[in-house]
């Protein structure tokens, strides 16, 4: 008979890999770590939570919450608390608070949002169903620009062509956008095969600057050894679209605009993905931030729910469809606010997207 606690995964792995935000707090209150959940949670990093107190982290409308981790040594248990965090509008959380036997003091606190699976699932059945809606509105004029752009290529000389390339290559990936919104609510999450990375990213950044740059620097801070991503190419070419295009609305009248695309390895980023019914390895980090004001607080909690904008004329759609997309490709997206740039200056809003790594040559899934 094999040894039961053969293989058996450490302490470390099983909180990464846990839904729930978890977080262990010192005996004064100060929080010792987070796992990723916990960050995603809280739209802040385990950097800068760790060693601040837990209530400068957490707002509690209820006091006795507070008052009760004072106490250090009770069990507690309750539903649909109201907590406030980084500014934000209060959300609703559920969360257990138990100390740990044989440390005196230290606890572990848990957390998740109050009603999230029927949250996404009604989200995700408003986000299927708008963009079939203005599904068959767009395939008309995306017939007649494809057409335009193959007698401009006709008359251009090289340097032109490439133009018109662009334009016909970016009307047929729309055009399996659209084809795929009219049978998203039906539909399986289109297949994921390796991708270079970098080379996806500046396929939608040529997009986004063959529209007009706005004047917004745009800089590429880029892992050149990163393994190739677990993804769907036109899925992920539209999310970034999406993203930098947001960026660049949001900074664009502001002083010395400026967008920063990041890619990076983190090791130790692991989702349950409810769908494979197993944790996933999400170690492909890629983020589009802006030098903006922001998005609305008072919008932030629900961006990426359909209907939800904070453009004058935004029909709210895109940021529900990059969830979506991403969620296909077995991925996370989140967004956070640093008020304080890494130069000292101005404040940074980051959308943050994780993804499988590719398995290596002759193996199959992820990592």
């Amino acid at each position: 008979m094999s040894d039961p606690g053969s293989g058996a995964p450490d302490a470390d792995r099983l909180l990464a890999s846990l839904a729930l935000g978890i977080l262990l707090l010192e005996p004064d209150l100060a929080i010792h770590s987070a796992n990723p959940a916990s960050e995603q949670l809280i739209g802040a990093s385990a950097r800068r939570m760790v060693g601040r107190r837990v209530s400068d982290i957490l707002d509690f409308e209820e006091a006795r919450i507070l008052d009760w981790m004072e106490r250090g040594d009770s069990q507690l248990s309750a539903h649909s608390v109201a907590i406030r965090m980084s500014g934000q509008p209060a959300r609703q959380f559920d969360l257990t608070l138990s100390p740990i036997n044989g440390s005196p003091g230290w606890q572990v606190l848990s957390l998740q949002i109050s009603g999230n699976v029927e949250r996404l699932e009604n989200a995700d059945a408003a986000a299927l169903r708008a963009p079939a809606i203005l599904a068959h509105e767009i395939k008309n004029p995306l017939a007649a620009i494809r057409g335009a752009a193959q007698l401009l290529a006709r008359n251009v000389e090289d340097k032109g062509r490439a133009m018109t390339t662009l334009i016909a290559d970016e009307v047929d990936r729309i055009a399996k956008l659209v084809d795929r919104m009219q049978s998203l609510g039906r539909e399986q999450p289109e297949p994921v095969e390796p991708l270079n990375l970098h080379e996806i990213i500046r396929r939608a950044r040529s997009v986004v600057e063959a529209a007009g740059d706005e004047g917004v620097q745009l800089v590429e801070e880029f892992d050149p050894s990163l393994p190739p991503v677990l993804g769907n190419a036109d899925g992920l070419v539209q999310v970034l679209i999406n993203l930098i295009s947001n960026a660049r609305d949001a900074c664009k009248t502001g002083n010395e605009p400026k967008i920063v695309l990041r890619t990076r390895f983190v090791s130790g980023f692991v989702m349950n993905a409810l769908r494979l019914g197993r944790p996933i390895k999400l170690p492909i980090e890629i983020r589009v931030s802006d030098n903006g004001p922001g998005v609305d607080p008072t919008l932030a909690e629900h961006i990426f729910e359909p209907f939800v904008s904070s453009k004058k004329n935004g029909q709210g759609l895109g940021l529900a469809l990059v969830k979506k997309l991403v969620r296909d490709m077995n991925g996370r997206i989140g967004q956070e606010r640093d008020e304080v740039g890494r130069d000292g200056a101005g404040g940074w809003t980051h959308f943050t997207i994780h993804l499988p790594m590719a398995r290596p040559s002759g193996s199959k899934g992820e990592a």
